[in-house]
């Protein structure tokens, strides 16, 4: 192991881990996209689409993400002057596909590793083979975050976990790696929400109203519906996974049902706080 690391920051395509990006130069910066090759979610402008599928190495079709996310990240690319490698694993329903057709929920939430760490380990691997120092972007407030996370760590205070590293007669083999050096900047200099709303008050970045999923189930139902509203076809793809798949994203109430729910209420998304807007947890 290296004296000093390389340094990685995982963007997540929000106003904290930009900032991070900002504020905090790194050796690689990565990006893990959600996408579908559903085209009731293309997304509409093909010169754009052409830009990420050469960012990504396979076709993109459309992103189960709010839209503005594209225009995010190719904006904090010019802003900060840096590369940003865009990774993107399997299109969701495939993943869901070859998970049986099980759909992730709150007890099983296979879709942050499938879609967000997979192919950052897969990059990973690729490109460095060794341990590395990856910001993460917990805020000041979220110190019982970094907590849980630094205690899973191992002696020398690196996240271990079992990666693809090839394979044998069409078997995959699976070893276990020491791979990242979670660090938190943000935490050790006292930033919170307020200062990094303020720093991009009068950037030339762009970003969406509630980043990760559109429909990710650990959001409340009311703003579900909400984005349901905004954003009828991702909503409608994931209203269609569970009749495809006879399953659920929550045990309490259906997503068409979502669909047709709460039609009197009057909502901000800033009724919500982070927990409530599908805070992925990565």
């Amino acid at each position: 192991m290296k004296d000093k690391l390389i340094t990685v920051n995982s963007l997540s395509g929000g106003k904290t881990s930009s900032y991070i990006a900002a504020n905090y130069p790194a050796d690689y910066n990565v990006f893990a996209l959600v996408r579908t090759n559903d085209k009731s979610c293309l997304f509409p402008d093909k010169k754009l689409r052409q830009i990420v599928s050469d960012k990504i190495g396979t076709e993109f079709i459309g992103t189960l993400e709010d839209d503005m996310i594209i225009h995010t990240m190719l904006d904090l690319e010019q802003y900060i002057g840096s590369k940003i490698d865009w990774l993107a694993a399997d299109a969701f329903e495939d993943i869901i596909a070859k998970k049986g057709n099980y759909i992730p929920n709150k007890v099983s939430r296979y879709c942050t590793t499938e879609l967000k760490i997979r192919p950052i380990q897969k990059y990973w691997l690729d490109n460095f083979n060794e341990g590395v120092e990856m910001r993460i972007g917990f805020r000041a407030n979220e110190q019982n975050r970094a907590k849980s996370m630094i205690s899973k760590l191992n002696i020398d205070g690196f996240t271990e976990d079992k990666m693809i590293v090839g394979s044998k007669n069409n078997r995959n083999i699976w070893k276990l790696k020491a791979w990242r050096k979670p660090t938190f900047p943000l935490i050790t200099d006292g930033i919170f929400k307020d200062t990094i709303t303020e720093y991009w008050r009068d950037k030339s970045v762009r970003f969406a109203e509630l980043n990760n999923c559109t429909g990710c189930f650990w959001r409340n139902p009311l703003l579900l519906k909400k984005m349901y509203d905004k954003h009828t076809n991702k909503l409608d793809w994931f209203a269609e996974q569970e009749v495809k798949c006879k399953g659920t994203w929550r045990s309490d109430i259906a997503y068409y049902d979502i669909k047709k729910a709460f039609s009197q209420i009057e909502l901000s998304f800033d009724d919500f706080d982070e927990c409530d807007s599908g805070y992925c947890g990565y």
